[in-house]
């Protein structure tokens, strides 16, 4: 193979038993028994377990050597006494009758061989050191043969890979840009893309028409679990003469292909993913993004209630409030401590409570009591219960209260331990609201993305309610994950105006924030439409992964720090100098 292993410490078999090797890799363990000395020797394709007789002259040469010391042996396989079924070379050894020690390790800041504790700041700070660990380095592996799968799925439907400029210009796309100071331009910044938008939808403008690339993406916004800070990685794709349904069924064949085959056996819904418009999503499930393995399904109640009996809730529901309704089925006999925790959390997160009513066999609890046994079996017939049911009723109004009884569904399925597990539920989201009321000043806002084609074109812009307009926008959403956004654009110069009109917007504004791209769309442009989705949480879903650091190879911390190569940091006076920069510092308060 090469002139430091002729085998890799995955490759040998019983069949090689006989033969003379020469392996090269990592000392993963290293048990000294007194007479024998055993080494399991770890390259990236697996682990090879060696052995040394103390008789050999080899015995002082590797007894003081640490874990983690790169060496060379040269052997001969032997059938194992001690078959490790768990491991693919499990049948064999290596006699060790040369060492070659190529580099030596000091004292580790953790262990490589096992998981351990090590805290977070410590794992990136030697991230070379993590990313040798079993886990981690099979995420990388997963994520290199993931990103290989999309690309063939995508091929094979007739796209192009193109590259988008990486130094491009400021865009408002919802999030803070990561600018670089130009020195050729003095007092001018670059920005790195929060993602290539507005460059495909020129591509699709200068005629060509099926593109994607495995682009990278920056904003500097804050991390979460399924969002890393600076950085992240999407397949971006576009195509032009093409309708939502187009661009599902291409999304549908290459991420469906993907979860298909990387699923290692755990059920995945098959395409077509059903669809959900976003106000049923908000309702039945409390989220744009519902997790579709917890059966639990929010229902409209409000009716139930204004003369209920219940003072509270129908005092609430005459000023306008909503009742929303999770039924229990068969938990009527849970003790009166698990509604007052809910009660509690309800209370936590600003809500007014949440009452309940439980049908069990000694006789209906909670608000019964101050309902007539009319309201009761009205009360059964509504939301579709029978004895030895339960029920939560929640009460509010608006996009909080919405939120809220989604947070209220996840907990009560996690708890009641209702939720699949080892699967992955697809669904769309579809029909999002194209403008949204700002709660504080009653503005009309965009709000999802401010390209895309309302639906019912120039005529609902000018005659609907923009309340009442729908964009054509679709999230696919896995197991409460929000895997991808995409949208039918907006490729009429007078819509887009006129959009960003009723969003406050005068023209002079879209042709300064959005001049290359609109000025594009005069000069003849294709219906089109595209879709993202996030590479990074396919990879962490696929691999079971709930933070996503776990599959990126070099990740920031929270901070949005790189504590391997100590960035971002200071630069020198000379390099300020040349890009006009002064840095002021803040004042003492």
């Amino acid at each position: 193979m090469t002139q430091y292993r002729t085998h890799t410490c995955g490759e040998l078999r019983l069949e090689n038993e006989g033969q003379t090797v020469k392996l090269a890799g990592w000392i993963h363990r290293k048990r000294n028994l007194g007479n024998l000395c055993f080494i399991d020797l770890r390259d990236h394709y697996g682990i090879t377990q060696c052995v040394l007789d103390s008789s050999s002259d080899l015995f002082e040469k590797i007894k003081d050597i640490r874990v983690e010391s790169v060496i060379g042996v040269t052997g001969k396989v032997l059938k194992r006494e001690s078959i490790n079924p768990n491991m693919p070379t499990g049948d064999i050894e290596i006699a060790v009758e040369a060492i070659e020690i190529h580099s030596t390790a000091e004292v580790l800041p953790f262990q490589v061989a096992m998981e351990d504790d090590a805290p977070e700041e410590i794992r990136l700070k030697y991230r070379f050191l993590d990313l040798r660990k079993e886990r981690i380095h099979k995420n990388i592996l997963l994520r290199s043969a993931v990103i290989a799968e999309m690309r063939k799925l995508m091929m094979e439907q007739g796209f192009n890979e193109y590259q988008t400029p990486i130094l491009t210009a400021s865009s408002p796309e919802g999030a803070r840009d990561f600018l670089v100071p130009s020195r050729l331009n003095p007092g001018k910044f670059y920005a790195l893309p929060q993602s290539p938008q507005q460059f495909k939808q020129l591509i699709m403008v200068s005629g060509f028409d099926k593109y994607f690339q495995i682009a990278p993406c920056f904003r500097d916004e804050d991390p979460r679990a399924d969002r890393s800070p600076g950085e992240f990685y999407q397949l971006d794709m576009e195509m032009s003469f093409a309708t939502q349904e187009d661009v599902m069924k291409v999304i549908e064949h290459t991420m469906g292909g993907v979860f298909n085959k990387f699923a290692n056996g755990r059920p995945v819904d098959q395409a077509p993913f059903i669809h959900i418009p976003f106000r049923e999503a908000m309702v039945k499930y409390g989220s744009d993004k519902p997790d579709l393995r917890n059966p639990l399904i929010i229902q409209e109640a409000t009716s139930l209630f204004g003369n209920s009996g219940f003072g509270v809730y129908d005092g609430l529901v005459k000023e306008g409030s909503q009742v929303r309704a999770i039924v229990l089925k068969g938990q009527a006999e849970k003790p009166r401590s698990f509604f007052d925790k809910l009660d509690g959390f309800a209370k936590e997160n600003g809500m007014g409570g949440i009452a309940y009513i439980a049908f069990a066999q000694a006789g209906a609890k909670g608000i019964a009591k101050l309902l007539s046994a009319e309201k009761l079996e009205e009360v059964k017939a509504t939301l579709g219960m029978a004895e030895g049911d339960a029920v939560l009723f929640m009460i509010g109004k608006g996009v909080k209260f919405d939120k809220f009884t989604g947070r209220v569904r996840l907990r009560v399925g996690e708890e009641l331990d209702l939720v699949e597990k080892n699967c992955f539920r697809f669904c769309w989201v579809v029909d999002f609201p194209f403008y949204e009321e700002n709660e504080e000043t009653g503005a009309v806002e965009f709000s999802h993305n401010p390209f895309s084609m309302p639906q019912g074109g120039m005529d609902a812009l000018l005659n609907k309610n923009p309340l009442d307009i729908y964009a054509y926008q679709f999230d696919l959403v896995c197991n409460g994950v929000e895997l991808a956004s995409g949208a039918v654009r907006n490729h009429q110069p007078e819509i887009m105006y006129k959009a960003f009109e009723i969003a406050g917007y005068d023209h002079s504004v879209v042709d300064n924030q959005f001049g290359g791209m609109i000025n594009a769309f005069k000069y003849g442009a294709p219906p089109h439409a595209g879709c993202a989705p996030g590479v990074d949480r396919t990879i962490m879903l696929l691999g079971d992964e709930e933070i996503i650091r776990d599959v990126i190879m070099f990740p920031l911390n929270g901070k949005a720090q790189d504590l391997l190569m100590q960035a971002p940091n200071t630069v020198t006076q000379t390099q300020l100098d040349e890009l006009h920069i002064q840095i002021v510092k803040d004042k003492e308060k």
